[in-house]
């Protein structure tokens, strides 16, 4: 098997040949250039801490120990900031030797300061789903800013499968933008503490200033606040070989107190003006941490690792029209 990040064409062979199963069909709208999206199924768990269930026991087995109550979302469901809850996903996995997964949250999630990690059974790490894994998948689900509004076959995680080792290929730092067009420029957002409620499958149903405040850096200077949320933008344009497929570090300690970005998956694609991606920008979720820290213009925050595609995607990202594609500063697809 040649290795690397598995193309669409590569996931629907696994969706044929049943290694990659569905309680219902797997709809071609989940299936992405390099990744899957995975549905929530339909009931929720309420956990009193996060956990990993560690070598030789299921996800089911930890349950007793960990679930404060069962949740039905199946007419939809409000999932409370700082509240963890547990949603078994409907897709599961029977992987041949040699192909792991790796999951991370979509950007939309990412952008709306809602926490995810993917758990398996028997599984030491989040996100992470071994070579041959055969069984259930899950999703850790933790809103932080916002509460939200979910109903099952609501896509917040999606899995990228790997072939053989991970590999890397290139690495690229990238760079804060606090400039923007001119003195006056909205540079990013801030997100309001205490607003409304946003509904996961309501495509621009909210009015973005309710939900978040319009920040300027007249000076290229941004102080993060501890534990607040913003949206913000790279300086550097970003753009992803057909061939690569990358992902966004989400933490490096040695560049600041703060997280950089939530949801990481860049596809084949992203950013070629082939695509109708020139000049696309990385959008960054940043969430200052324990103590207040100032941004510069130009810092470098967070650090974009390629890897080899097995094959070039038959669909690129942006070829069928995308959300982000050619993004500057963007709020998810929920405001307007």
């Amino acid at each position: 098997m040649k290795h690397g990040i598995l193309p669409r064409q590569a996931i629907e062979d696994l969706l044929s040949a049943g290694q990659i199963r569905g309680e219902s069909s797997v709809t071609e709208a989940q299936i992405q250039p390099a990744s899957l999206d995975m549905r929530l199924g339909r009931k929720a768990y309420r956990l009193r801490a996060s956990f990993l269930p560690g070598a030789d026991r299921s996800v089911e087995d930890c349950l007793p120990d960990i679930c404060m109550h069962e949740i039905d979302i199946s007419a939809g469901a409000v999932l409370e900031t700082g509240c963890i809850y547990l949603v078994p996903l409907q897709e599961s996995l029977n992987l041949p030797t040699g192909l792991s997964a790796a999951a991370n949250p979509k950007s939309s999630t990412g952008r709306l300061d809602v926490f995810t990690r993917v758990i398996c059974d028997g599984a030491n790490a989040f996100d992470a789903i071994p070579e041959a894994y055969d069984g259930p998948l899950y999703v850790e689900i933790a809103p932080r800013t916002f509460s939200i509004l979910v109903s099952p076959g609501d896509r917040l995680v999606q899995l990228r499968f790997r072939a053989g080792a991970h590999e890397t290929v290139n690495m690229e730092t990238v760079s804060i933008d606090l400039e923007g067009s001119s003195p006056d420029a909205v540079i990013g957002y801030r997100a309001r503490r205490h607003s409304g409620l946003v509904t996961v499958a309501g495509t621009g149903a909210h009015n973005a200033k309710d939900f978040w405040e319009p920040l300027r850096a007249p000076e290229g200077l941004l102080i993060l606040d501890p534990g607040e949320f913003y949206i913000l933008a790279s300086k550097e344009a970003v753009e992803i070989p057909v061939d690569q497929a990358a992902e966004m570090a989400p933490i490096a300690t040695d560049i600041g107190e703060f997280r950089a970005h939530y949801a990481g998956f860049f596809d084949p694609g992203f950013g070629v003006s082939d695509m109708g991606g020139s000049g696309s920008r990385a959008v960054l979720e940043v969430r200052g941490r324990d103590v207040p820290f100032l941004l510069r213009h130009g810092q470098p925050v967070a650090k974009l690792v390629f890897e080899p595609m097995q094959n070039v995607p038959d669909v690129l990202y942006g070829q069928n029209g995308s959300h982000y594609q050619a993004q500057g500063l963007r709020l998810s697809k929920h405001f307007v």
